[in-house]
């Protein structure tokens, strides 16, 4: 495998682009890569005569700023994984060349990005749609790869592609998992590990045929604070906070 050629400047990846022959996979993620980013990396490797994997930790999607500043950063190993993938072409922008406007523009959605994290985290869909789309335009990608365990975010992605006639397929990457259960996120890393064991509870009790409110209650007796468990759309979805870590989940009913 060679090393993927690493662009920081998106004037100078669009000067590369206009040479990309075949179809491109391009994999948007915010780093702090594990093996469910890889999956997706590996897909769009194989699927696509070129493949894109961005890294950007984009702030306009946290609504809490203590969010931002302890997400985590390892730009080298997640190079090292995009190389393993074969990943060709790796562009990490910053905020000054991704938003060179301030943020005076961006992109919302008026239904569904109200639901589940869109309720109890104000602006965060408006950040993810706008960076999507800047990505996306940027990248001029002929698929797209999105994990379910974002299923909301992919979905709304998938909605907006569709809505603006853009011409790039969303693919779906199912939720990698841990032996436990737990799904894969780089927000994991911050727990303790008798935190990362129980947070194991999630996915056990998400699949469990147990109602939404006695989920509700063994989350609570077991010291998790419940932003939502609720079900839409043939899926059962959470959001819990353990030690301090935000932790989101889905499965299908």
């Amino acid at each position: 495998m060679s090393k993927p050629l690493v662009f920081t400047s998106i004037a100078e990846f669009r000067k590369f682009r206009k040479n990309i022959t075949g179809s491109v996979g391009f994999v948007p993620t915010m780093g702090a890569l594990h093996q469910g980013h890889a999956s997706l990396m590996q897909q769009a490797a194989n699927e696509n005569s070129f493949s894109v994997l961005s890294i950007y930790v984009n702030p306009t999607q946290f609504n809490n700023p203590t969010d931002l500043e302890k997400y985590p950063v390892t730009f080298d190993a997640d190079l090292k994984l995009a190389e393993s993938c074969g990943i060709k072409a790796v562009l990490a922008p910053n905020y000054s060349d991704i938003y060179p406007d301030q943020y005076r523009y961006k992109l919302s959605e008026n239904d569904y990005s109200k639901l589940l994290c869109g309720a109890h985290r104000p602006g965060h869909f408006d950040g993810v749609l706008t960076v999507v789309m800047k990505l996306l335009n940027i990248v001029q990608p002929s698929k797209a790869y999105f994990g379910e365990k974002d299923f909301q975010q992919l979905k709304l992605i998938e909605d907006m592609v569709t809505s603006f006639f853009m011409n790039i397929e969303i693919v779906h990457g199912k939720t990698i998992r841990e032996d436990s259960g737990l799904a894969m996120s780089s927000r994991n890393r911050r727990l303790s590990p008798a935190g990362f064991e129980k947070a194991a509870l999630i996915y056990m009790l998400l699949k469990s045929e147990n109602s939404v409110e006695s989920i509700k209650k063994q989350f609570i007796e077991n010291g998790f604070e419940i932003d939502y468990v609720e079900e839409h759309f043939n899926r059962r979805f959470a959001a819990v906070t353990l030690e301090g870590v935000r932790l989101i989940d889905n499965v299908e009913i």
